[in-house]
């Protein structure tokens, strides 16, 4: 007689570490983000991304094709850091903040 034992915790993580092999290689097929896509990424209305982030000197993460935004993704996450780290610094608030 043949038994098989199925360990479903294995099985269950086998599944997760191929999802998230797969989610790193889908995030790095986009290179460039459009408006839409980096306001779901960072959570925010146009009018807070303008404001906050993209009139920022120091923001050089996006260009222009004609009426549209494209916004270089690693220099997005690379600024956001950056940015995510100085409000918190400066109490946590983003309305608050001041830029040094």
């Amino acid at each position: 007689m043949i038994q098989i034992a199925i360990d479903q915790e294995r099985i269950e993580e086998m599944a997760r570490e191929a999802i998230e092999e797969r989610m790193k290689g889908i995030d790095r097929t986009v290179y460039f983000m459009d408006s839409k896509a980096v306001l779901k990424y960072v959570n925010m209305s146009w009018n807070s991304f303008n404001t906050h982030i993209l009139n920022d000197p120091n923001f050089k993460a996006a260009i222009r094709l004609g009426n549209k935004w494209l916004f270089d993704r690693r220099e997005l996450d690379d600024y956001l850091s950056k940015f995510f780290i100085a409000v918190r610094d400066q109490g946590g608030d983003i309305q608050k903040y001041t830029k040094r």
